[in-house]
């Protein structure tokens, strides 16, 4: 998925002091960050289809805790709350999509639990991109388009033929 990448982009360009780096006490590092991600992830998407989307065994506000995380660690934990998400996008049938599920006793469909949580989940890549970027040492390895290169990266898109992009082939299992 287009988000996991950008966060798996702008991590490799910090080292591994920037990774709990915090603006100050009331800010996040992106280890907090990734660590919340985590938690949410397996949360929501644990027997999604048949239990509340807020587990109780769930402890939110540790997962802003400011731990020293190593990138080992880190990276272990993005990676696993990832794959909650895309198991259960890949245990999604046709006749799921009419079910209501829950999230804090409060139900959606299927699609807006899905735009709810990838929402939620490009907002925090956001700020760790911001962060990646306020703190990498090297030069910053644009993850777009580059300043003052649009119009070159337009003309070679509209050079191509047109495309579809299909959301669903990063990360639906071709069956």
């Amino acid at each position: 998925m287009m988000y996991k990448q950008l966060g798996e982009k702008a991590l490799a360009q910090i080292d591994d002091q920037q990774l709990n780096w915090q603006a100050n006490e009331d800010s996040n590092s992106i280890a907090a960050i990734v660590k919340h991600m985590w938690g949410n992830m397996m949360s929501r998407w644990t027997n999604f289809l048949t239990t509340d989307g807020e587990k109780p065994w769930r402890q939110r506000d540790a997962e802003f805790e400011n731990e020293v995380m190593n990138r080992d660690a880190l990276l272990k934990k993005w990676e696993e709350g990832w794959q909650y998400l895309f198991n259960a996008l890949n245990s999604i049938t046709d006749d799921d999509l009419e079910k209501i599920i829950y999230i804090r006793n409060e139900g959606h469909s299927i699609l807006e639990a899905i735009n709810r949580q990838i929402a939620h989940y490009s907002y925090h890549v956001g700020q760790i991109v911001y962060i990646s970027k306020l703190r990498s040492k090297a030069e910053w390895k644009s993850l777009s388009i580059p300043r003052n290169k649009s119009n070159e990266y337009n003309t070679g898109k509209f050079s191509q033929d047109k495309q579809v992009r299909h959301f669903t082939d990063d990360w639906i299992d071709k069956k």
